[in-house]
C-alpha cells in the first residue's frame, strides 16, 4: 500500500487539529507551556525527579490539586503540539523519528527526544497529575503522523509499556483509544507482506484487553468470505500435472472458506467427500522420504512463510513434494472437522449419523499422513491435536455467551455498621480452655469425674497386648498391638512409671515381656516369666512379712518349747508339708515360683488335700507359711519328709 509524505501527512493532520476545538486563552500561554516542556525532555534522570514540577510550572495558577477540565484540556493540546513539531524536525533532518533529538544516557538506555516526552506523560497520567486518556492520543497522533517503518518502533515502545498502559486507572480510559489505534495500523499493512507484524499487533491486543472482552470476540461465528483462494479454471498448455486433479485440489479451499453450507446441503457434502478422498488417496500413493523433509528445512521457512501458497498449475508437482504444504492442506481438514463436530449446535444445523461417520474415517486418514509426513511427523500431530483440543475449550465458552473469567475478591464483612469488631479477649488466652475453666468453677467435682479423660492403669493398658499374645484367641500377627509403635511407646512410659519391675524386662524378652504376668495365660506366662529374680522374691516376701510381724514374734518365742518334745516335733513336720504345699499352689497362680521349686516342696502335699481351703483361706496360710519355713523353701527339703 503506497502511503503519503510525511509532509503531506503533517499537513492534513494539523488541518485536523485546526478543526479541533482549542482552549489556550492566548498564543503567549501556550508558547510559554510548549517552552517549558522543550526543556524538561532535555533534562537527565528518570521522570519522577521533575514532571510533576514540570506540570505545575506549565498551569499556573492551578485550581486544585487535580486538574480540571479546561486546565487538561489545555495541557493536551500543548503536548499533541509540541509531538508535531518534534515529528516534523524529524522528517526535515533526515532521521527517525524514535531517535531524534539528543541523546539523553537514562540508566544506560539512549533515548530520543520523542520517547522522552511519552515516558513524561506516561509517569503524569500514571500517578494520576493529569488526564488518564492523554498518553492514548498522544501514541494515536504518532502512528498517524509516520510511516510503516517507524510504526514498527512506536509499537515496540507501545508494546514495552504494556504493563504500564494495561493497569485499571488508565485502560478504562484508553482502551477505545488503542483499538482504533491498532485497527488503524492493521489496515494500513498488507497481510501478504507485514505477516509479522500483523501477528505483533493481534497479539498485543489479546494480552492488553481481558479474556471476556467480547470485542474480540466473533460471537456469531461469521466467515472471512474475503479471503478466496483464486485459481486456474481452464488448463493451460504444456501442463505436465493431471490439471483435474489440481482443479480438484484448490475447489477444497471453497468450503474451508465457508464450511457452513457444506453440511446442511447434502449435494455439497458429497462433492466435498469425493474431492477429499481424491487428493487423500494421492497423497497416501505419493509417500514423503525423509530426504525430501530434509530438503526443504521448515526451520529456515519460517523467516519467509507467507500467509498462503501460489496456486499456479505449473507448481504443482512440486507443491506436492513439499512437507509443509501438505501439513497446512492436513490441518485445515482437521480443523474443519472440528468445527463439523463443534458443540453446542442445533440436530438440524449438525451432520448426520453417515455423515458423522464419514468424518470419522476421513479424520484417521488425515491422523495417519500427518504421521508419516517427515520430519518428526508424530510430535507435529501431537502439537496440532493439543491447539485443537484447546479451541474446544473456547467454543464451549462462546456458547456460553462468553462469561466473564475474572472473579472480584471477596470482601471480608468487619459487622453490620461497617465498624470492625473488637476481638474478644479470654481469661485463659482462648475460648475453649475459658469455658473448661468456667464449667470446673462450677462443678467441684469435675476433676474427680471418673467419665473424664485419665491415664489409664497399667493392667489396663496392656490388656489388648495379652489378647494378643493368648494363641487361643486366634488374632493375625499383622494385627498385634505389638505393631503400633505409638501404643508400644506409650506402655513403656506407663510401665515406667507404675511398673518398674515389667519395665527392667523389655531388654530381655522385648515389648511382649512388659505385659503383666497376671493377665497372661499360663502356657504364655510360663514362656516370659520363668524365672523371676531372687531381689524382687525376696522384697515381696517382705512387703507381705511387714502385715504379719506380731504373728512371727509369737512363733519364734514358741519354737524352742515345741523342740524339746518328740511328739510335737513330728507333728511339726506333719503340719509344715501342708503349709507348704498351700503356699506354693497360691504362689504359682500369681507366678512367682519355678516348676523346678515346686519340685523342692514336700511329696506329701497329696496327702493333704483335705487342708486346701478356698483361695483367701490359702493366701492367709501362705503369709504364715513362708514366714516359719522361708529358710526351708529356700534351702534343701526336710530329712523327715
Amino acid at each position: 500500500m503506497a502511503e503519503a509524505p510525511h509532509g503531506l501527512r503533517i499537513l492534513l493532520h494539523q488541518h485536523q487539529k485546526e478543526r479541533t476545538p482549542v482552549h489556550i486563552s492566548s498564543h503567549a500561554e501556550r508558547d510559554r507551556v510548549l517552552e517549558i516542556f522543550r526543556s524538561a525532555i532535555l533534562q537527565p534522570g528518570p521522570p519522577a525527579s521533575f514532571a510533576l514540577q514540570t506540570v505545575q510550572d506549565a498551569i499556573k495558577p492551578q485550581r486544585q490539586t487535580i486538574l480540571v477540565q479546561d486546565e487538561n484540556q489545555l495541557l493536551e493540546n500543548a503536548l499533541r503540539t509540541l509531538l508535531q513539531e518534534l515529528v516534523s524536525s524529524a522528517v526535515n533532518s533526515g532521521e527517525l523519528i524514535m531517535q531524534y533529538g539528543h541523546s539523553i544516557d537514562d540508566k544506560e538506555r539512549i533515548q530520543g527526544q520523542i520517547p522522552r516526552l511519552l515516558d513524561i506523560v506516561l509517569y503524569l497520567c500514571e500517578r494520576g497529575h493529569v488526564e488518564g486518556g492523554t498518553i492514548f492520543q498522544l501514541l494515536e497522533d504518532l502512528t498517524e503522523m509516520s510511516t510503516m517503518r517507524d510504526c514498527k518502533e512506536v509499537f515496540a515502545y507501545i508494546e514495552s509499556k504494556q504493563d504500564i498502559l494495561g493497569k485499571q486507572e488508565l485502560f478504562g480510559r484508553g482502551k477505545l483509544v488503542m483499538l482504533r489505534t491498532c485497527n488503524q495500523l492493521l489496515r494500513r499493512l498488507s497481510k501478504a507482506n507485514d505477516v509479522v507484524f500483523c501477528g505483533r499487533i493481534i497479539m498485543f491486543l489479546a494480552h492488553f484487553f481481558p479474556l471476556s472482552e467480547r470485542s474480540a470476540v466473533n460471537i456469531k461465528g461469521v466467515f472471512n468470505t474475503s479471503n478466496e483462494t483464486k485459481y486456474e479454471k481452464d488448463a493451460p498448455d504444456g501442463i505436465s500435472v493431471d490439471f483435474n486433479f489440481y482443479k480438484t485440489f484448490w475447489s477444497l479451499q471453497e468450503h474451508f472458506c465457508n464450511p457452513g453450507p457444506t453440511t446442511l446441503a447434502p449435494t455439497k457434502w458429497q462433492k466435498f467427500a469425493s474431492n477429499l478422498m481424491v487428493v487423500l488417496d494421492t497423497f497416501e500413493a505419493q509417500p514423503l522420504s525423509d530426504d525430501d523433509g530434509n530438503t526443504n528445512n521448515l526451520e529456515e521457512e519460517a523467516a519467509t512463510f507467507s500467509i498462503k501458497y501460489l496456486t499456479s498449475s505449473k507448481l504443482m508437482g512440486l507443491e506436492l513434494k513439499d512437507p509443509s504444504f501438505r501439513r497446512h492442506i492436513l490441518v485445515q481438514c482437521l480443523i474443519l472437522f472440528d468445527y463439523f463436530k463443534a458443540p453446542g449446535k442445533n440436530d438440524k444445523d449438525g451432520p448426520s449419523e453417515s455423515m458423522k461417520e464419514e468424518i470419522k474415517s476421513c479424520e484417521e486418514r488425515v491422523r495417519k499422513l500427518l504421521q508419516v509426513i517427515p520430519p518428526k511427523g508424530k510430535e507435529f500431530l501431537h502439537c496440532i491435536e493439543h491447539i485443537l483440543e484447546r479451541e474446544k475449550n473456547w467454543v464451549w465458552w462462546k456458547r456460553d455467551g462468553c462469561p466473564p473469567f475474572e472473579k472480584q475478591p471477596v470482601e471480608k464483612k468487619t459487622g453490620q455498621d461497617g465498624v470492625k469488631r473488637r476481638r474478644p479477649r479470654w481469661r485463659l488466652g482462648n475460648k475453649e480452655l475459658s469455658q473448661l475453666w468456667k464449667w470446673a468453677d462450677q462443678n467441684p467435682n469435675a476433676l474427680t469425674d471418673p467419665q473424664r479423660v485419665r491415664t489409664p492403669s497399667v493392667m489396663e493398658y496392656w490388656k489388648p497386648m495379652a489378647e494378643d499374645m493368648d494363641i487361643s484367641a486366634g488374632i493375625e500377627a499383622e494385627y498385634h498391638h505389638k505393631n503400633n509403635r505409638v501404643y508400644c511407646w506409650k506402655g513403656l512410659r506407663f510401665s515406667a512409671r507404675q511398673d518398674l519391675e515389667g519395665f527392667s524386662r523389655f531388654t530381655e524378652n522385648g515389648i511382649e515381656g512388659v505385659v503383666p504376668p497376671e493377665l497372661l495365660p499360663s502356657e504364655v506366662r510360663s514362656k516370659y516369666h520363668a524365672k523371676p529374680s531372687e531381689r524382687s522374691k525376696r522384697a515381696k516376701k517382705e512387703e507381705e512379712a511387714k502385715g504379719a510381724t506380731q504373728q512371727v514374734e509369737e512363733h519364734q518365742n514358741t519354737t524352742p518349747a515345741a523342740e524339746n518334745e518328740n511328739g510335737v516335733n513330728a507333728d511339726l513336720e506333719d503340719s509344715v508339708a501342708p503349709i507348704e504345699t498351700d503356699a506354693s499352689v497360691n504362689i504359682s497362680e500369681s507366678g512367682a515360683p519355678t516348676p523346678d521349686e515346686n519340685q523342692k516342696q514336700s511329696p506329701d502335699t497329696e496327702m493333704d488335700k483335705e487342708a486346701g481351703q478356698s483361695e483367701m483361706e490359702g493366701e492367709v496360710g501362705v503369709e504364715a507359711g513362708m514366714i516359719d519355713g522361708e529358710t526351708d523353701a529356700e534351702g534343701e527339703p526336710d530329712p523327715a519328709s
